[in-house]
C-alpha cells in the first residue's frame, strides 16, 4: 500500500509530529510505501509569540518538507507531488479547524481517498469559524481515525456519517539516546532532596491546561505535605509573568519551580525521573500526549476527568483521577495519590499498561482501517 502522509514531522515541534513520525515508521516497518510530506511552517510567528517552531536536537525526517499551512503555493507544490506519485490512499493528520481549508483543497483536486488521524475534533481554544471549518472537514474526509472514544463520540454527535476507527492513543518510548537517569540522580540535578514529593508539569503552557487550578491546588497540598515541590517545564503560550504573580500571591514561591522554554530529550528524562507523578490539570482534552510520554518513562499520573483523559488513567493502578475541574478536587487527587500505600506497586501497573498500547498494536489496527479504502477504489 503507497502512503502519502501529510502531517507535521520532526523537526517541527510538537507531540502530533513525534506521533506521526512512529506511525509512519511502524507502517512502514509493516511493508507499506509511505511518503511524508511535512511542514515548514504551522502558524504565522505572532501567533507563535517568538517561539522558534523546531526542534533543536531532531534533524528532518525522510520527507518533503515544504508546507506552509498560510501558503496556499505551497499547497500547489504538495499537489504536483501527489499527481506524480499517485499514491492509493492519503492519511492527513487533523487537530485544528485550521487545517481544513488545505484538507478540503488536497482532497477535491487529488481526487484521492483521504483518511483524517484525528487528535481533535474540536480546537482546545475555539474560534468564530470553526463551524464552517468542521463542515470542510466533513465534505473532505473518506474515514476517520479516533485516537480516543471521546474523539468518535464528538464525531458521532456532530453527524458525522464516515466510518470511524475507535482506536487509542499509543505510549511513547523514551527519547532514542535520551537515558533515564536514577531518582536519586535526577533529584541530585535538579536539587531537590531525598524523598520529598515532586510533581511535574510538563508541556506546552495554555489556558486550557489549567496550570492556574494546579497553583491553586499547591497551598492544600503543601498543609499535608510542607515538604512537597512542583516542577513546571514547557514553553509559556499564557503570560509567564501572571503565573509568577498568582505564586506570589499564594505564598508557594518556595515550592514552585518554573523551567520556561523548550525542555531537550535530556532534560525531559531528567525531569520524568525526578517526579513522583505528573500532574495533567487540564480544563478540556481528547486525549494527552503527556500521559502517554509520562506511562512510557514508568511514571504515574495524576489528571481531572476533562474530556478523555480519565479513560487513560486506572484509577490507583497507573495514577489519580481527581473528582472534577477544580482547585480543591486537584488537591484532593494529589493528596490521595500521595497518601496511598499501594503507591509503590503503581509504576509495574503502568509498564503493563504500556505493553497493552504498543506502536505495533496501533500500527495493525490502523493500516487495517486504511487497507479498507484502498479497496474500494
Amino acid at each position: 500500500m503507497r502512503i502519502a502522509f501529510i502531517s507535521p514531522f520532526f523537526p517541527l515541534k510538537g507531540g502530533i509530529s513525534r506521533f506521526s513520525g512512529l506511525l509512519a515508521d511502524e507502517l512502514q516497518a509493516r511493508g507499506h510505501v509511505v511518503r511524508r510530506f511535512g511542514f515548514k511552517r504551522l502558524y504565522p510567528s505572532f501567533l507563535v509569540r517568538g517561539h522558534s517552531p523546531e526542534v533543536p536536537e531532531h534533524v528532518a525526517e525522510t520527507s518533503i518538507y515544504s508546507l506552509v499551512l498560510y501558503n496556499p503555493f505551497s499547497w500547489l507544490a504538495l499537489l504536483r507531488s501527489l499527481k506524480c506519485d499517485r499514491p492509493d490512499v492519503l492519511l492527513f493528520a487533523y487537530w485544528t479547524g485550521l487545517l481544513a481549508p488545505l484538507l478540503f483543497a488536497v482532497r477535491k483536486l487529488s481526487g484521492i481517498r483521504t483518511v483524517v488521524l484525528l487528535h481533535n475534533l474540536s480546537t482546545h481554544e475555539p474560534f468564530m469559524f470553526e463551524p464552517f471549518l468542521r463542515k470542510l472537514l466533513f465534505a473532505s474526509a473518506d474515514g476517520f481515525i479516533a485516537l480516543s472514544g471521546e474523539v468518535s463520540g464528538a464525531l458521532a454527535v456532530s453527524g458525522n456519517t464516515k466510518p470511524v476507527a475507535e482506536l487509542f492513543h499509543p505510549v511513547y518510548p523514551p527519547f532514542s539516546g535520551s537515558q533515564r537517569p536514577e531518582k536519586s540522580e535526577a533529584r541530585r540535578t535538579l536539587g531537590y532532596e531525598g524523598d520529598v514529593p515532586v510533581l511535574l508539569f510538563f508541556g506546552y503552557v495554555r489556558r486550557y491546561k489549567g496550570l492556574d487550578l494546579l497553583l491553586r491546588a499547591m497551598p492544600s497540598i503543601l498543609a499535608a505535605y510542607p515538604e512537597a515541590r512542583l516542577l513546571v517545564a514547557g514553553q509559556f503560550y499564557e503570560p509567564e509573568s501572571a503565573f509568577r504573580e498568582l505564586i506570589g500571591q499564594l505564598g508557594i514561591a518556595g515550592s514552585v519551580e518554573l523551567r520556561p522554554g523548550y525542555a531537550s530529550d535530556q532534560d525531559a528524562a531528567r525531569y520524568f525521573a525526578a517526579a513522583d507523578a505528573a500532574v495533567l490539570p487540564y480544563l478540556q482534552a481528547s486525549q494527552s500526549g503527556v500521559v502517554q510520554l509520562a506511562y512510557g518513562y514508568g511514571l504515574p499520573v495524576i489528571v481531572t476527568p476533562a474530556g478523555g483523559l480519565a479513560a487513560e488513567v486506572e484509577q490507583g493502578k497507573t495514577g489519580w483521577i481527581a473528582g472534577s475541574v477544580s482547585p480543591e478536587a486537584i488537591a484532593a487527587a494529589v493528596l490521595g495519590f500521595l497518601g496511598d500505600e499501594l503507591r509503590s506497586a503503581m509504576p509495574q501497573s503502568v509498564r503493563e499498561y504500556a505493553s497493552g498500547h504498543s506502536w505495533e498494536r496501533f500500527g495493525g489496527e490502523a493500516a487495517g482501517f486504511i487497507h479498507s479504502f484502498v479497496r474500494q477504489q
